[in-house]
């Protein structure tokens, strides 16, 4: 890594934009205190793959002329760690959304273990409303934040690992390997329709992205 490109932990409650606007204010910060002005050049501070704020784990950061590889960073597999919560939904799939009771029904070990091998490999997900897909030019956030009644496409991608680190219902762990444009959220709710009880994304921690870890 150089000075261009920096690995940052986010913490919960943060966006990925608030994260680089602090960044951004230490640069000019540092500068004033040479009694120096940045260049826009020198402010040009952008992530290179979205954090949700609930989220937590690596984000990377470019400045500078950095920020013209962003588009390469976001073509690589990432790695996370999820605690998924049966038996409720989310109007977001995450803690921040409106949570629905939805079933009592505790499944077993076995049941939860052949519905995981069922989403590794090539799948197709349809993309949280809360999201930043763009549907018809606009953020599909922004018109679920309007009320707007809209459908997200859905999409191939590619899951090429998942391990069950531990399950004392309703608390459900899993470490996924997954490639880019991969919703874990969306993921979460889908494993909670196939055991038949709903789920929702609870806690989420990106641990890798590709060869860069925390």
């Amino acid at each position: 890594m150089n000075d261009d490109i920096l690995l940052i932990d986010k913490p919960a409650g943060w966006t990925s934009f608030d994260v680089v606007a602090k960044i951004r204010s230490g640069i000019r910060a540092e500068y004033r205190a040479r009694g120096e002005k940045p260049t826009k050049k020198q402010l040009r501070v952008g992530h290179a793959g979205t954090l949700d704020p609930f989220a937590t784990g690596l984000l990377i950061i470019l400045k500078g002329d950095a920020c013209k590889k962003a588009g390469e960073f976001l073509k690589l597999d990432k790695v996370y760690e999820a605690t998924i919560r049966l038996g409720r939904t989310s109007t977001t799939g995450d803690p921040e959304g409106e949570i629905t009771e939805v079933s009592s029904k505790v499944p077993s070990i076995g049941e939860v273990t052949a519905v995981l091998e069922q989403f590794k490999g090539e799948i197709t997900q349809r993309p949280p409303i809360y999201s930043a897909v763009k549907v018809n030019g606009q953020r599909a956030y922004k018109l679920a934040r309007e009320g707007k009644e809209f459908e997200v496409p859905e999409r191939t991608v590619q899951v090429y690992s998942i391990d069950l680190l531990s399950y004392a219902y309703p608390e459900l762990k899993i470490r996924i390997h997954v490639g880019s444009g991969t919703y874990i959220r969306s993921l979460a709710g889908d494993i909670g329709q196939a055991l038949g009880v709903g789920a929702y994304c609870d806690e989420l921690r990106r641990i890798s992205i590709a060869d860069w870890h925390l």
